[in-house]
């Protein structure tokens, strides 16, 4: 028996605190229909060839939230393999610069705190990052 090889994507993700709420980040929910259909994730997408992680992260919140990122220190960094893929994800502390974030590539925009987010079914490779969110191992958020 063979076991399918699965195609490994890179993902980069932003965990953006609330302007007025420091204690609270934004996180989004996945659209109906495709994978992994209305769990929850922190916002970000696919890191496309060429590109450094922070001009896709900025890019894909561009084109999903409708909003400006400044990008800033690495958080966090782990793998996940799915059926279907194996995912890359890295975490950045990230700002608004502009804009009012809207759900242009996803069911539900909200902000929680990390207690918050542990009450939502969140996509699995997102799992171990909450967890180090929780209990306070990603150092200064500020």
């Amino acid at each position: 028996m063979t076991v399918a090889a699965t195609r490994t994507v890179r993902v980069v993700a932003a965990l953006i605190p609330k302007p007025e709420d420091g204690r609270r980040f934004l996180v989004q929910q996945r659209l109906p229909g495709g994978s992994r259909a209305l769990l929850w994730e922190f916002p970000g997408g696919k890191v496309e060839k060429g590109e450094t992680d922070e001009a896709a992260l900025a890019r894909e919140c561009r084109e999903e939230l409708d909003v400006e990122l400044a990008v800033g220190r690495r958080l966090w960094e782990g793998r996940h393999t799915y059926p279907d893929l194996t995912v890359e994800l890295v975490l950045y502390l990230a700002r608004l610069v502009s804009g009012e974030p809207r759900p242009l590539g996803a069911h539900a925009l909200a902000f929680h705190t990390p207690a918050e987010m542990q009450a939502l079914p969140f996509c699995e490779a997102d799992i171990p990052l909450l967890n180090d969110l929780v209990a306070g191992r990603l150092g200064s958020l500020d």
